[in-house]
């Protein structure tokens, strides 16, 4: 953020492109409370969105009306869009501006519902119709097209929207629209504000990398790929017990994930099935039933997926793109890279101490029950625990005591 010296009136500038969630809500809310605080004349939002959640719109909503300066917001850049969630946030601002070659609507309340009932479905629609008409009403713009941009879906341009009433301002650039704004009367709550935008000193705001990350994340296919990826971070350090590195990984993973899912209209019984598909490849690592547990745990991940998001909406859905190849990668990591390394674990060991344990030697002496046995070209100490054992007879290793060896007669008789 920076500012350009000469006035002592300042322009807080706002911009975000992307969904409407907790963490674009945080960001804007915050940035309209800094601007109260340190006396700014205008807060300008620049925005371009698809949509998004009912509830962070509604903050979003909030926070202007309840605005102790002017906000403006300017659907920005050009090929931008405030479509749906947008479409509320744009008219309850004080001065609704857009750039050429961006368009307004499509806010049919698809983003605050999944498929249901025709009566369910009724009474969502009716609930925002009547919130968008009060907005409009509030702010004097176009009541009859807003509900049409509800009901029916509809879409329109700038310039059209300029010519329904829908904005107030179709403006080229930011030095264009404080130009066209300048001396506007606006009424701020209780009070009518006269616009000053003479030798304004700007300050452009954009999320922070923290708020940039946990934006990013709230895409529901990074919050799906980053679950996968816990997954396997945690079972890795399982399996490999002391790489640590696994584990870290996992363990963030997970906590980035679930804290996406905090911002998405999640199905949790979809999220149940994902960690019961999980459970039923480790069981096939164990237990192996010839497929049976693996066949039901790539039907258990894929059907969990699906599920995973309660949305009809594209960009709050995950996409089978992801999901088959995240399913068939999970597959193939159980049934191939995990039994391998478990059973390499319980695997015979062939060197040191532990290795000799089934081996064969030969009585270099009579053991009664003491005595010398001779293994692998080398002289150990022995004891019987098959009695009496005559000199050159052929015995089984089958414990180690220290350096001595515990052995057994072997049935198959001697050399």
């Amino acid at each position: 953020n920076f500012a350009y010296a000469g006035s002592r009136s300042y322009v807080d500038v706002l911009t975000y492109s992307g969904t409407i969630n907790p963490v674009s809500s945080k960001f804007i809310v915050s940035g309209i409370e800094r601007a109260e605080k340190n006396n700014t004349s205008l807060v300008i939002i620049e925005l371009d969105t698809p949509g998004g959640l009912d509830t962070s719109m509604r903050q979003i909503i909030k926070k202007i009306l309840d605005a102790k300066i002017p906000i403006v917001v300017y659907v920005y850049p050009k090929g931008a869009r405030a479509a749906s969630a947008g479409t509320f946030i744009t008219i309850s601002a004080h001065i609704a501006a857009m750039a050429p070659n961006t368009n307004i609507g499509a806010a049919h309340p698809v983003f605050v519902m999944t498929k249901g009932d025709k009566e369910m479905t009724k009474k969502v629609t009716n609930d925002a119709v009547a919130f968008i008409k009060s907005l409009a009403k509030n702010r004097d713009r176009n009541v009859e097209w807003v509900e049409k941009a509800v009901r029916e879906s509809v879409s329109i341009p700038a310039n059209e929207a300029l010519k329904l009433k829908v904005i107030d301002v179709v403006a080229d650039n930011l030095t264009d629209l404080l130009k066209k704004i300048n001396g506007k009367q606006v009424r701020v709550n209780d009070r009518e504000v006269v616009i000053d935008t003479n030798n304004v000193n700007i300050r452009y705001f954009k999320m922070n990398i923290w708020d940039l990350v946990l934006n990013y994340v709230t895409n529901p296919n990074i919050a799906y790929i980053l679950l996968f990826i816990g997954f396997y971070g945690i079972i890795g350090e399982f399996s490999h017990p002391g790489t640590v590195l696994p584990g870290v990984i996992g363990v963030i993973s997970l906590i980035l994930a679930f804290s996406a899912f905090q911002s998405l209209p999640i199905n949790y019984g979809g999220l149940a099935l994902i960690i019961f598909g999980i459970f039923l490849f480790i069981v096939e690592v164990f237990t192996p039933t010839f497929g049976a547990f693996t066949l039901g745990g790539i039907v258990s991940l894929i059907v969990g997926s699906i599920m995973l998001t309660r949305s009809n909406i594209p960009f709050l859905k995950i996409s089978l793109e992801i999901i088959f190849p995240m399913v068939i990668t999970t597959a193939l990591f159980f049934v191939f890279i995990i039994t391998k390394a478990i059973r390499i674990q319980f695997k015979k060991p062939f060197t040191g101490k532990e290795g000799m344990i089934g081996e064969r030697g030969i009585c270099d002496t009579d053991l009664d029950p003491y005595g010398i046995v001779f293994v692998h070209g080398e002289r150990w100490n022995a004891e019987s625990l098959s009695g009496i054992l005559k000199k050159g007879e052929e015995v089984t290793i089958s414990e180690i005591d220290g350096l001595k060896l515990k052995v057994m007669k072997n049935k198959n008789g001697g050399v």
